[in-house]
């Protein structure tokens, strides 16, 4: 076992002597301590800034030579300095750079400042934490804490400029989104729905690859009952390259906007599975409460037969003994009731089968977007919405995990080729 050194106190005059040091040793050992009673990280902090203004006078060294020696083979002149700022937790801190200038007159961008005062870290951790529930006015409360001294120094930490650095990191999540090129993305299945934002609706839109992997790729703004809307959507993802030459299956909620616009986009080569769980809750809300559980039973019977067939005959059973004395509820089981047994015609593994008779993945999206955006209290306008939509969208993809059932997507995948292989072929609509 490994002996652990432990420290002594003693009385000053049985200290040991320490050696003279010069005054500039002395003054930065005065500083670290002063630094340590705030803190580790404090200290840290501050023999960073050191270690970072000796690398710069290291790079102009190398460029003009020592301060004060005259050398004819120098590449570069002293030229003063000038207050710059560097990024440091998630705040601005005020540094002096010093400056070189070639022979010619021009400046001369040190490498080494450039590689601290970069802004995009900046951006990134106000993004973050926004997303994460902090609010502007509450944003310096949660720095890191670097010492009274930077601190009182530091800029870009009031309410206004986080504001302003979280609509810019929002911008460039929201063009990140709506610019993904398609063409590389091998797609299998997709979903979509929309997502309430106060008085606006954004329609998204969930890819799920070959191999199991979910990737956001669209968002519309408009309503998933209007079909012009979800085509333009669909069409966009056509435009930026989505290839379905090899059959696509689509797995929808029960809005007859979205099979319109599936069809009008893609024809009959696309494949659609209605929702399963949206048609169960669709009935319950034409059904007495005493009545929801039994007839609940019965359509879940009819969905998990073996045999689709079947399946679909005892669900038009179900819908038939509902017409006398629940005809809307009759009506809502037949409603697109082909649909829901696209997937159990396929022959996937039950695993499989599970996943994509639901649009559980695109929900389960679209709660980590509602999470993100839980403590917005007055949405100004749609570009608002759909900037938090994007930020919430790519924060959920960063949370994913293939789908259940990911091993046996090449059993859809040749179900999908058999369907298009046997399918009229027909003009995709290209543009909205």
């Amino acid at each position: 076992m490994s002996k652990v050194s432990t420290l002594r106190v003693v009385s000053k005059d049985r200290a040991p002597q320490l050696p003279d040091l010069d005054e500039e040793v002395r003054l930065a050992l005065s500083e670290a301590a002063v630094s340590a009673r705030e803190g580790l990280l404090a200290m840290s902090v501050a023999t960073g800034l050191k270690v970072m203004h000796a690398m710069m006078q290291a790079e102009i060294t190398g460029l003009a030579g020592p301060k004060g020696k005259h050398n004819p083979d120098r590449d570069a002149v002293r030229h003063g300095s000038a207050p710059s700022s560097v990024t440091l937790g998630a705040r601005r801190v005020p540094v002096s750079r010093p400056r070189a200038r070639t022979g010619d007159g021009e400046e001369v961008a040190l490498g080494t400042f450039a590689a601290f005062a970069g802004d995009d870290l900046l951006a990134e951790v106000v993004l973050e934490r926004m997303l994460a529930g902090l609010a502007c006015r509450r944003f310096t409360t949660a720095q890191e804490p670097v010492g009274a001294r930077v601190e009182a120094d530091a800029r870009s930490t009031s309410r206004s400029a986080v504001s302003r650095r979280f609509v810019r990191a929002t911008e460039t999540a929201l063009a990140e989104l709506l610019a993904r090129d398609l063409s590389n993305l091998k797609v299998a299945a997709m979903m979509v729905d929309g997502l309430h934002i106060a008085e606006h609706l954004m329609v998204v839109a969930l890819a799920i690859t070959t191999d199991g992997r979910k990737v956001p790729v669209g968002l519309y703004e408009g309503d998933t009952e209007n079909t012009t809307v979800v085509t333009a959507l669909l069409a966009d993802l056509v435009d930026r390259g989505l290839d379905t030459t090899g059959g696509v299956l689509f797995v929808l909620d029960g809005a007859t906007a979205l099979t319109k616009a599936v069809r009008k986009v893609f024809g009959s080569a696309a494949l659609i599975q209605r929702c399963t769980l949206h048609k169960r809750r669709n009935l319950a809300d034409h059904l007495s409460e005493r009545e929801r559980e039994l007839i609940d039973r019965k359509l879940v019977r009819a969905f998990a037969h073996p045999d689709p067939d079947l399946g679909l005959r005892a669900a038009r059973e179900l819908a038939t003994s509902l017409q006398r004395t629940h005809p809307s509820a009759a009506a809502s089981v037949r409603e697109g009731l082909e649909e829901m047994f696209t997937v159990r015609r396929l022959g996937l593994s039950a695993s499989l089968e599970r996943t994509l008779t639901t649009t559980n993945p695109v929900e389960s999206m679209i709660s980590i977007t509602r999470t993100t955006q839980r403590n917005v209290k007055n949405w100004k306008d749609a570009a608002m919405a759909r900037r938090w939509t994007a930020a919430g969208m790519l924060v959920a993809e960063g949370k994913f995990r293939r789908i259940k059932g990911h091993k046996d997507m090449p059993l859809l995948v040749a179900a999908l080729a058999r369907h298009t292989k046997c399918a009229q072929p027909e003009t995709v609509l290209a543009t909205a």
